[in-house]
């Protein structure tokens, strides 16, 4: 299959969303990362999905919409919570589990269960997708499974050229790491995977009940997306160490032959030519970690060396993505 690369310009996106009304498959960016996208409505079409990415069927898929209405028309219920948070919050990286409506949800993208989950993107290209499609648009990250997700156009490329019909091609997303996740199907509603927005901000419009990382076993349904132990991960080693050690375990690694990059934040320490330095706070660190995460991969890096990030609640969804980055494969 040859990949089309399109711009993000109006013939592109009239194109894109023809492919996807005849249920192909376009990448498209978001403002958290590039979103590999099918007709939500059509179960052949959510299947090349899992098959181009190699993902688990037990693994749903986020159904974007353009806008609250299309969210509660694929709901069976809708709680005053989902009400209250879509308001707030939407559109933006937020993401909610609602029952789902059989007759609009093909069950592949729910994989088999009784919820979905909806998000309204802000990404004006995502945006203009959905309004061109007219339909629901399932899309995770546009990657293989478990490997890093992608925040460029080439990074889908890298991972996915030559599996998928299309890539539009909107420039870098800005948050840079994928959608708070909050099941509303219940009271308290529950986080089941942090992101952009944070734990306190949600509760401070519903009540809340966090949990310290969802882990999702081999072969179950998961949840939601993002719950499984490995996620976000190069084909490295990613080691997470204290930050005054990540000299001492760079070195150890290039003495044992390997090619090691780093990863720091707030002070530089360790040496050789791969080693990248990302903001000290929690949303300029989360736009850029898997740019970086993708340039030492490229570099042939056998082991990334990243500072553990702090326990402070604000870094919650980074240190969630960090621990998933380096659990063993």
């Amino acid at each position: 299959m040859r990949t089309e690369r399109l711009a993000a310009d109006a013939a592109s996106i009239a194109r894109a969303a023809e492919i996807l009304r005849r249920g192909g498959l376009v990448a498209f960016p978001t403002e958290t990362v590039y979103g590999l996208g099918a007709r939500a409505d059509d179960g052949r079409a959510a299947r090349g999905i899992f098959e181009a990415k190699g993902r688990p069927p037990g693994n749903p898929l986020i159904v974007h919409v353009p806008d609250v209405a299309s969210a509660r028309a694929l709901a069976a219920s809708w709680p005053a919570d989902a009400e209250r948070l879509a308001h707030a919050m939407w559109p933006g990286p937020l993401t909610l589990i609602v029952a789902r409506r059989p007759d609009r949800v093909a069950d592949e993208v729910a994989a088999g269960g009784p919820t979905v989950a909806i998000r309204v993107p802000a990404h004006p290209v995502a945006r203009a997708l959905l309004e061109a499609a007219r339909l629901p648009i399932a899309a995770p990250s546009a990657n293989r499974s478990t490997a890093i997700s992608p925040t460029t156009a080439d990074h889908v490329d890298k991972s996915l050229g030559g599996r998928i019909d299309a890539i539009v091609d909107g420039g870098p997303t800005a948050v840079g790491i994928e959608s708070t996740i909050v099941d509303v199907t219940r009271s308290p509603a529950r986080l089941l995977r942090p992101g952009h927005l944070a734990a306190d901000t949600i509760a401070a419009l519903v009540p809340l009940q966090t949990t310290a990382g969802v882990i999702t076993a081999p072969g179950e349904r998961a949840p939601s997306p993002g719950t499984h132990a490995r996620h976000y991960a190069p084909r490295a080693r990613v080691a997470l160490v204290p930050g005054a050690a990540v000299r001492d375990e760079v070195e150890r690694a290039a003495q044992a032959g390997s090619r090691a990059g780093a990863i720091e934040h707030g002070s530089r320490t360790a040496p050789g030519p791969h080693a990248e330095f990302l903001p000290a706070d929690p949303a300029g660190y989360a736009a850029a970690l898997y740019a970086a995460l993708h340039r030492l991969e490229d570099a042939g890096c056998g082991v990334i060396v990243i500072a553990a990030v702090p326990e402070d609640p604000a870094w919650d969804a980074v240190r969630d993505r960090l621990t998933r980055a380096s659990a063993p494969a």
